[in-house]
């Protein structure tokens, strides 16, 4: 079956950077769009960032500039290199596949992986 797995969260002070990856395994890796979304208590999980299958990428407006992801698709994984991170960034992060891209845009992917938490304090 389809797993997606994220590591690479934990706490961190303001300013700081993590790395998180995204593990995935059961699908046809490089033919999926790929993304990462993150949630906080109460509020709806909102897009962060995604890649396609041809490697080009779209960020939300709060993390342009800061995060970058990115593919390896002879690794069969996905990246969210996160930079100059604040308070605000503090959620649980998780990893999308789609096999379209604006069902993953929309927050509607084909698989979502179990979640990964960061922690920013300041």
């Amino acid at each position: 079956q389809v797993q997606l797995v994220e590591s690479g969260g934990g706490s961190v002070q303001s300013g700081g950077s993590l790395r998180l990856s995204c593990a995935a395994s059961g699908l046809n890796y490089s033919g999926y769009n790929m993304g990462w979304f993150r949630q906080v208590p109460g509020k709806e999980r909102a897009w962060v960032a995604d890649i396609d299958t041809n490697y080009n990428t779209w960020y939300a407006s709060s993390v342009k500039g800061r995060f970058t992801i990115s593919r390896d698709n002879g690794k069969n994984t996905l990246y969210l290199q996160m930079n100059s991170l604040s308070p605000v960034d503090t959620a649980m992060y998780y990893c999308a596949a789609s096999s379209a891209r604006w069902s993953l845009f929309a927050g509607k992917p084909n698989y979502w992986g179990q979640g990964t938490q960061v922690t920013v304090s300041s």
